[in-house]
């Protein structure tokens, strides 16, 4: 069954294809429709209310689509919550999709087919939309037991996310689930560059406040089904099954390289740009790894990652 009270923001410079957006939801049942004619406004409007959904057209005068979503995912990260964002584009191509979802948009519709391809894709967004809140529910909630749980805990008390010992326990799932049914067990070890010298010069409430912005980040950039855990001071792991071997690879996790990489992180202090390493490794149904190993052999490539600038795949050495 559909949420048609979910709050949705539309943000479009032209009051003809505002009114027909409007239109189109008001008259399937959406009741919560607010607007904004431009980028600036919308930033506003969601400082002062959040809204599940933001449906903004991709080109605008003075901030385009793609830097309202740039905005409005520093947003999420500074509140814990997450927006589905729909651009409205005349662009063609794979190009132009590729830098939306690169940028962190989750679907756009083509103007020229609007009026059969917004509604579903509106309903659509509502379904995957009760899957993030469910995830954040989830951290919330596990947040709240870090308080009665903090020696024994497997959760992070700063990100919420699991502990060392929680990525422990999931990778070994993911061993034997990869020697059971084939695939492979991959994991990616991701650490902040310098982050010493980083609490040193900034403070460590600040440096903490960095870590939690990342925390977050990771959540936005990963699978609802893959596991992020925060397993030293600077350092996160994320844990996930693969079917196929293939997708074990530093290009399959470019994107997540570049979000971690290519973008500032907001704090009290302003805007910090953070260097982050990354290796990959993998273990398929014939190999004998422990979880202990494969973290250990994982780690010994991120100061090749830092030099080098780009994931290091730890699989082959040993």
């Amino acid at each position: 069954m559909s949420d048609r009270d979910i709050s949705i923001l539309i943000v479009d410079d032209a009051k003809f294809s505002s009114a027909v957006v409007s239109r189109t939801l008001t008259t399937s049942g959406y009741t919560d429709v607010r607007h904004a004619q431009s980028a600036a406004e919308a930033l506003a409007k969601l400082e002062e209310r959040p809204a599940s959904l933001v449906v903004a057209d991709w080109l605008m005068p003075e901030m385009d689509g793609l830097e309202l979503t740039r905005r409005i995912r520093q947003l999420d990260e500074q509140l814990n919550r997450y927006t589905y964002i729909m651009l409205l584009t005349a662009k063609e191509g794979v190009g132009a999709l590729q830098k939306a979802f690169d940028e962190g948009v989750d679907d756009f519709v083509n103007k020229s087919a609007m009026n059969d391809q917004l509604l579903p894709r509106v309903m659509a967004a509502e379904r995957l939309l009760r899957i993030h809140n469910r995830a954040l529910i989830e951290n919330q909630r596990l947040l709240e037991l870090t308080g009665k749980l903090r020696k024994h805990t497997t959760v992070d008390a700063l990100t919420g996310l699991g502990n060392r010992q929680y990525a422990i326990k999931r990778l070994d799932d993911a061993l034997k689930q990869a020697r059971m049914r084939g695939g492979a067990a991959c994991l990616l070890i991701i650490q902040i560059d310098d982050f010493a010298t980083l609490e040193q010069r900034h403070g460590k409430k600040l440096a903490q406040q960095l870590v939690l912005t990342m925390g977050r980040r990771l959540r936005q950039l990963v699978r609802p089904m893959d596991v992020l855990a925060r397993i030293t001071t600077d350092t996160f792991c994320l844990v996930t099954y693969q079917t196929d071997v293939a997708i074990c690879t530093p290009g399959s996790f470019k994107r997540l390289y570049e979000g971690l990489n290519h973008r500032a992180y907001k704090t009290a202090g302003g805007f910090l740009q953070v260097g982050v390493s990354i290796t990959v490794s993998h273990a398929g149904e014939h190999d004998q790894l422990d979880p202990e190993l494969m973290l250990h052999r994982a780690s010994r490539g991120l100061e090749s990652s830092r030099q080098n600038k780009r994931i290091i795949d730890q699989t082959v050495l040993t």
